[in-house]
């Protein structure tokens, strides 16, 4: 997963897998969606990012993970 900020244009580019796009959709004047030709998020575009919040720090925050339980559950029974 990649961020990129296009200062010169305000943009806001989240970059989530490497597909093809296949479709964009606009889900508002400002924010546009990538799709592939699974219908899979690919990127979300934002115009006017500065405006929407603060560009000045971006943090990743990774949650803990399932537990093993619902991890095994998951997985095909043999």
């Amino acid at each position: 997963m990649k961020i990129k900020y296009f200062e010169d244009t305000d943009t806001a580019l989240l970059e989530i897998g490497n597909a093809p796009v296949a479709e964009t959709r606009d889900l508002s004047e400002d924010v546009t969606l990538d799709l592939d030709a699974d219908g899979h998020v690919v990127s979300i575009t934002l115009e006017h990012a500065s405006l929407r919040g603060d560009l000045s720090e971006i943090s990743f925050q990774r949650l803990g993970s399932l537990p093993s339980a619902n991890r095994a559950s998951a997985l095909p029974v043999a």
